[in-house]
């Protein structure tokens, strides 16, 4: 098995473009799922001062657009019970032991605090104090998070204890699953179908367990969102189980479902098959507008100029010569 955060990747060629962040996303989009993951593991003091009937999601507030896709987190609002003011719970998650994720999470928390300030609908904003963000890790990595790691004075070294005053001061709320058993991971069904998975993902015989994890999804099944559910799930078994065959899967899926959601496998296969090919030739056609521009530059065209042949605006055309990313119009990609 593969290392699958933030990757692409493939089997029996079907390409799934970060299939583990969207299992993540579509998941804890749901506010069911947050809502029981928080009631059974944020600490009692921190929750007593939450109203999670209020929990609602900030879509994607803080993530600048061209980088949308290369975030798993995910970012809610919640007001404080009793009191006027909210905090933000910042959900993150890693398959291995980073020691830099706190520097990510402070980015993230920096990011929050300074896209506050510039609300437009806010008044007097930079007079009033910011809001708490709670950061919350889930990690599923093959060895356990060393649980004096969680603290970010914990990345210096040197008399920290001397220079604690110059040091910033937070840490964050670590739930690695490694340290629950099976029947301590709780919340809504999905929430534990996703947990479970994201536990058991790198196990030798996760085959062998699979019916008893996707057998909890039967009842999501008769609901409108059970196949969202399951086509998420099974895209991220598809791209990151290296020895597991569509045949392998399908009678899994029958096990632990019924004949109906194991044909559902090879409808998927397809339409798996039908993106990767898709994604292939919007890559090359990307590569070709890029190579296109540049080669333009290297003679001498202008950026106006550039812009003008590959029907692109000036400014997209200059971020590309300064290696930036840009989203090109499907429609260019697709002529090309």
């Amino acid at each position: 098995m593969n290392e699958i955060d933030g990757q692409a990747m493939s089997e029996n060629g079907i390409d799934v473009n970060n299939p583990h962040d969207k299992l993540f996303r579509t998941t804890w989009s749901d506010l069911e799922n947050a809502r029981g993951f928080l009631r059974h593991y944020l600490p009692p003091a921190v929750l007593a001062a939450m109203d999670l009937d209020s929990l609602e999601i900030c879509k994607d507030s803080f993530i600048e657009k061209e980088l949308a896709d290369y975030y798993s987190d995910m970012l809610y609002q919640v007001n404080l019970a009793g009191r006027c003011g909210h905090v933000y719970v910042l959900f993150e998650h890693k398959s291995y032991v980073d020691g830099c994720v706190h520097l990510q999470l402070l980015e993230y928390m920096l990011k929050i605090w300074r896209l506050y300030l510039k609300q437009p609908d806010k008044d007097n904003r930079q007079t009033v104090g910011l809001p708490l963000v709670i950061p919350l890790l889930i990690c599923h990595g093959r060895r356990a998070w060393p649980k004096d790691r969680v603290d970010f004075a914990s990345l210096f070294e040197g008399p920290v204890d001397i220079l604690k005053a110059y040091v910033p001061d937070f840490r964050f709320e670590l739930y690695d699953l490694r340290q629950y058993s099976d029947d301590e991971i709780r919340g809504t069904i999905m929430a534990r179908v996703v947990l479970l998975l994201f536990k058991h993902i790198f196990d030798a015989d996760l085959m062998d367990k699979l019916p008893g994890i996707l057998g909890l999804m039967r009842e999501l099944m008769s609901r409108e969102t059970g196949l969202q559910y399951l086509e998420a799930v099974l895209r991220y078994l598809f791209s990151t189980v290296d020895d597991v065959s569509t045949d392998k899967l399908k009678q899994v899926v029958e096990k632990a479902l019924s004949a109906k959601e194991g044909e559902y496998i090879m409808t998927l296969a397809e339409k798996l098959r039908r993106e990767g090919h898709k994604e292939g030739r919007l890559e090359g056609g990307r590569n070709v507008i890029y190579n296109l521009i540049r080669n333009a530059k290297n003679q001498g065209v202008s950026a106006e100029s550039i812009a003008m042949l590959v029907n692109m605006d000036v400014e997209q055309v200059r971020k590309i010569l300064n290696k930036e990313y840009v989203d090109i119009p499907v429609h260019l990609l697709e002529k090309e």
